[in-house]
């Protein structure tokens, strides 16, 4: 919020000036949503602001992937950025998920669809074709803490696909969760969010230079 407030008054300026319009875009960057840490949802993933949420069916659990050989404490939704040892993890927001086995699934994403990809175009899919996409597949039992815990090594970057599947506690029932991801994610991943900022900036540097031109060619000095 305090930054929104600068942002204002540095808009309101009567001339902004180079070092002005360095933290205005600087400014407008930090106020955008997702910002504050490498988070982003797709599919079942959700950004929650101060956490994410992995939903299936009734249940839901908060959910988070670490790379603690690359990115320390590090946690992220779903892209993440290297190659190499990752831990899933997911806290179950339900008591009765405590009562069920659970199985996750990583698979490469090879479908047209992409990130928008479903369970029902991977239920779809022809059992040869899942089997050969499949690069991780673990089966947990009831997790009476209530964490469960997964840990894959990616040999290799690219787009993939995450599977968890629950079953209901009482009722012949199997929820599905399907998020793409991707490894070897960078800035230029989630570059959409940058149009904004490219767009305000614009707007605020040729209203700087009106401002210039009206008032006579003065020019403030940095």
């Amino acid at each position: 919020m305090t930054s929104l407030f600068t942002l204002i008054k540095i808009l309101n300026a009567p001339r902004l000036s180079g070092t002005q319009l360095l933290l205005t875009a600087l400014l407008l960057f930090a106020c955008l949503p997702g910002t504050s840490r490498p988070a982003y949802g797709h599919g079942s993933v959700v950004d929650e602001g101060d956490a994410c949420v992995i939903q299936f069916g009734f249940y839901s659990a908060h959910f988070s992937i670490f790379q603690p050989g690359t990115s320390d404490h590090d946690n992220f939704c779903e892209d993440i950025p290297n190659a190499g040892d990752s831990v899933f993890i997911m806290e179950y927001r339900h008591d009765s998920m405590r009562q069920v086995p659970l199985e996750f699934r990583i698979m490469r994403n090879n479908s047209e669809l992409g990130r928008f990809i479903r369970w029902q175009d991977i239920d779809a899919m022809p059992a040869s074709e899942l089997s050969a996409d499949t690069v991780f597949l673990e089966s947990l039992p009831p997790q009476p803490d209530g964490v469960a815990r997964v840990m894959h090594r990616f040999d290799s970057t690219g787009d993939y696909i995450g599977i968890v599947s629950i079953p209901h506690p009482s009722e012949d029932i199997l929820y599905h969760a399907v998020f793409p991801f991707r490894v070897g994610a960078s800035a230029w991943s989630n570059w959409p969010w940058g149009l904004p900022v490219l767009a305000l900036l614009w707007f605020v540097i040729r209203r700087a230079r009106n401002r210039v031109s009206t008032s006579g060619g003065h020019h403030e000095t940095v």
